[in-house]
């Protein structure tokens, strides 16, 4: 004889959102680039910075950075294009204080999927952290 389900206690509600918090098979990888940008700044400071940022968020690939932008490259994972931008525009936001980052607002974020990435001439999902480079 089985025994009857066990009830956890928990909500609909919160079933769902544990639910939600598990990887899904639909996850799929985008690679974002977020493009921020604001007065200018001494370039030793601004690289310092996105290397602490670096140090953060260990998934960043690369970018290049100037006195007055930053652009910053990585994959992220998530279900639809809208979620991966939606993390995307929060990043440099959700980083500011921790990692000193400039006083600097998103000016562009591009999300592209694997395929069209790789259509661009690149066929590589994951590279060595290629580092900060200047424009």
């Amino acid at each position: 004889m089985t025994a009857p389900p066990r009830d956890s206690g928990s909500t609909g509600a919160a079933r769902a959102v544990e639910a939600s918090a598990r990887p899904s098979a639909r996850t799929k990888l985008w690679h974002v680039t977020l493009t921020v940008g604001g007065e200018p700044m001494e370039s030793t400071m601004v690289k310092a910075a996105l290397e602490r940022l670096s140090g953060e968020q260990p998934f960043l690939l690369s970018g290049r950075y100037g006195a007055d932008r930053a652009e910053v490259r990585y994959w992220e994972e998530a279900p639809e294009c809208a979620d991966a931008a939606a993390l995307a525009l929060r990043l440099w936001g959700e980083h500011r204080g921790s990692a000193g980052l400039p006083p600097w607002h998103v000016l562009g974020v591009e999300v592209v999927d694997r395929q069209v990435f790789q259509r661009r001439g690149t066929d590589i999902l994951v590279v060595p952290a290629a580092g900060w480079r200047p424009f």
